[in-house]
């Protein structure tokens, strides 16, 4: 079997389920701490969060450059998005790490 050739984007799902009447806060939060959290993180591309209708679960999904620089994070600023969100979470974030295969928004070769 040949060697498959590494992927040029990673992306980091955590899904989460919000405490009762939070959306709005867990938005707030994401816009002013999160992302600027995640923009000082090396190889940081690009950042979508999704709310389910009723407010009561959201993930986001962050893009990197490479698997390390999606690793480093997960060393290094993960903690902080943790400490962040515990105003808004109810329960442990899960994780969960992809390779970027297609994009619409990303030049992806």
């Amino acid at each position: 079997m040949a060697a498959t050739k590494e992927a040029d984007m990673f992306a980091l799902k955590v899904s989460m389920h919000l405490k009762p009447y939070c959306a709005e806060e867990f938005t707030r939060t994401n816009r002013k701490e999160i992302i600027p959290i995640l923009r000082r993180q090396k190889g940081f591309r690009d950042e979508v969060t999704c709310v389910a209708a009723g407010g009561t679960d959201a993930f986001g999904i962050s893009f990197w450059d490479e698997k390390a620089s999606a690793d480093a994070y997960g060393r290094d600023g993960y903690l902080e998005v943790v400490k962040a969100l515990g105003r808004v979470i109810d329960g442990v974030l899960q994780v969960q790490t992809y390779d970027v295969v297609n994009s619409t928004f990303h030049q992806i070769e």
